[in-house]
């Protein structure tokens, strides 16, 4: 189930909190509740997804991106992601979260972050977001733009570049692979 209470106190938390610029990080603390728990008693991998949002919503509040998006009828989705999990977060552990918009090219933002306990690094995550609109996909400068802000990206550091060709080569559609009980489309729901 979403973390929707959760999600409200951040938003109340952080509703009055200090503008940032949109490169800005935005720093937050949660606790690893019975709920994020998987069967191994530690934040279960999906979960850390959800949880994410959690940090990165209210950093948008902050950089005034949202109530552009509001006034403009446009919304964002994620449009991929690429986690790295690296150490346990377990039961009650307290950690802090990081988030912050490394840039944007024609079509996405791109945005990382982080959950960190006892100054270690556990997991970090690579996220592109599309604004939308009922017309399709918002050009990232134009929301810049619109909210008043420099519409030129800085960089994109030369990972995340990578990682952009990387899932360029990506097929789309995913090819399926043949199944011994014959074609794994005549599987599929119309």
């Amino acid at each position: 189930m979403y973390p929707i209470l959760r999600f409200a106190a951040e938003m109340l938390k952080y509703r009055n909190a200090p503008r940032i610029g949109v490169l800005d990080p935005h720093v937050s603390t949660h606790r690893c509740w019975p709920w994020d728990l998987d069967p191994w008693i530690e934040l279960n991998n999906g979960r850390t997804l959800t949880l994410y949002d959690l940090g990165r919503v209210p950093m948008a509040v902050r950089t005034g991106i949202i109530g552009t998006m509001r006034d403009n009828g446009w919304g964002i989705t994620v449009a991929g992601n690429s986690l790295r999990y690296r150490r346990r977060v377990r039961g009650f552990d307290r950690f802090t979260m990081v988030s912050r918009t490394l840039g944007w090219d024609a079509r996405f933002l791109y945005m990382e972050q982080s959950i960190w306990r006892k100054g270690e690094c556990c997991n970090h995550m690579l996220l592109r977001g599309a604004i939308t609109s009922a017309d399709g996909i918002v050009p990232p400068a134009r929301l810049m733009e619109a909210a008043g802000r420099d519409t030129t990206s800085p960089e994109l550091p030369d990972w995340v570049q990578a990682w952009i060709a990387a899932d360029a080569q990506r097929p789309w559609p995913p090819v399926l692979p043949d199944l011994a009980s014959g074609d794994p489309k005549d599987d599929l729901p119309a």
